[in-house]
């Protein structure tokens, strides 16, 4: 597609999370411009991962790539079938202010 006159390629990428491919998924991150790292607002693991996970292994093997955080399945977090489910639990949805806390450090 071209945007104001410049040509633009827009691939994306969903990596595997687990362990096991912990080795392999580094090999897709070169000449990536973006990266977008999303979590669940119904999954407080998945917000855990962010820190954890995500943004220490894309800081080491692309330092300097822009990266934007993405809260999914926001129509869950007023879900009451969905907050009963998170208290059962112990756990609550991710609220709005928690992601941007996370995405302006």
């Amino acid at each position: 597609m071209v945007v104001d006159g410049i040509p633009v390629s827009l691939g994306l990428w969903d990596t595997a999370g687990q362990e096991d491919y912990d080795r392999l998924r580094p090999l897709s991150y070169p000449q990536t411009d973006v990266f977008l790292i999303c979590f669940s607002v119904t999954s407080p693991s998945s917000f855990e991962n962010v820190t954890s996970k995500w943004y220490p292994e894309i800081k080491h093997h692309c330092p300097d790539a822009p990266m934007i955080l993405v809260g999914t399945k926001i129509d869950l977090r007023d879900d009451r079938e969905t907050l009963t489910a998170l208290a059962e639990q112990g756990l609550s949805a991710i609220k709005r202010e928690q992601g941007q806390k996370l995405a302006n450090k």
